[in-house]
């Protein structure tokens, strides 16, 4: 019987943890930004730009002609090509967190690994997605690293790691019908543990409204330190995200780590509501990517982006806190968190 990543020593890290580089999968999806897809590429090519000072970059791209396009974005936004890298792996999408590789590092060894979950664009929502469920492995024969396949549907943004042996997830995502309706909370507990080489999996509730991925846990709660998590608050009793991020605060409030600490929550608000095209877009700073040398937070255009940008910056004092504006990468349904996937260092 084939071993699985944990009992071969391999881990999931953290994202706080040193970078080799970031992936991505240049945005071309119309669809995805119905009117607006080139009004995304000045804050997308900004965003690889910063990438690109902190780590090496790896872009995904269809082919010659979408690489010249995308080079041509980012020396407009000043990126240093010499540090981004294109591959012709052709995508359906742009949601790099939820197709692309998940790295795995060794416990004693400077090697790497892979896991290929299975993915069904958010329960069959937006197909095809035939290109994008086999990136990883594309990614991983490139890097010459041994890939894992577990053969159920997992996306990057619904699982959220301390570095330390903990997973947090929640269960509107995880436990919907339209991902692994043969599997129980207890069997996805155990493909978690053993695929991501974990010790401990922490449930929250609901995620915000406007999230078309049924609630993934990169939009409302994130460890920042192996005991510490920032989690949004919405303060608008009126406002219909307020019930269930409260009811996720309390669930923080009484997990525990497997040493007994309890978490340090750090409450991060919500941005004033986002509306396009009369839909609540699922806008929250809790989306930010954190690099080795920034900490990437999407703003609004509202009164709140400073109150959380400073917020993080005083708990994350080892990294440069910057805000970019994603109002447009909204109508996406995403933001730069859902945008990227870290490879670690080893």
């Amino acid at each position: 019987m084939t071993k699985t990543p944990k009992e071969l020593g391999f881990r999931f890290p953290a994202e706080f943890e040193p970078h080799e580089s970031t992936w991505l999968s240049w945005p071309h999806k119309e669809a995805s930004w119905p009117g607006k897809i080139n009004s995304i590429y000045p804050a997308y090519a900004f965003f690889v730009k910063l990438l690109a000072q902190s780590e090496k970059v790896n872009i995904n791209v269809i082919d010659q002609a979408m690489e010249d396009f995308a080079r041509g974005h980012l020396e407009k936004a000043g990126a240093d090509l010499s540090r981004i890298f294109f591959h012709h792996f052709p995508t359906n999408d742009a949601w790099c967190r939820d197709h692309g590789p998940a790295f795995l590092v060794h416990n004693q060894e400077k090697k790497r690994a892979i896991v290929d979950w299975d993915y069904n664009a958010w329960g069959g929502k937006y197909p095809p997605h035939d290109l994008d469920d086999v990136i990883p492995t594309k990614v991983g024969a490139a890097l010459h690293l041994p890939v894992f396949h577990p053969g159920i549907i997992m996306e990057g943004g619904s699982v959220e790691f301390n570095g330390r042996g903990t997973v947090l997830t929640t269960t509107s995502c995880l436990l919907n019908k339209n991902r692994n309706p043969h599997l129980s909370k207890a069997q996805i507990e155990k493909y978690l543990l053993d695929y991501y080489g974990q010790d401990q999996v922490l449930w929250l509730g609901d995620g915000i409204v406007g999230d078309d991925t049924d609630g993934h846990i990169d939009d409302i709660t994130r460890f920042i330190h192996e005991s510490k998590v920032v989690t949004v608050i919405e303060h608008d009793r009126a406002d219909e995200n307020y019930a269930p991020l409260q009811e996720n605060l309390k669930m923080l409030q009484a997990m525990r780590l497997p040493n007994g600490r309890p978490l340090e929550i750090v409450e991060l608000p919500m941005p004033s509501a986002v509306v396009y095209e009369d839909q609540r877009l699922p806008a929250s700073y809790a989306n930010f990517y954190i690099c080795n040398r920034y900490v990437i937070v999407p703003t609004f255009r509202c009164s709140q982006d400073h109150k959380a940008l400073e917020i993080l910056q005083r708990h994350m004092p080892e990294r440069e806190v910057v805000g970019i504006d994603s109002v447009d990468i909204i109508w996406g349904l995403g933001s730069f968190h859902c945008l990227s996937q870290q490879e670690p260092s080893v």
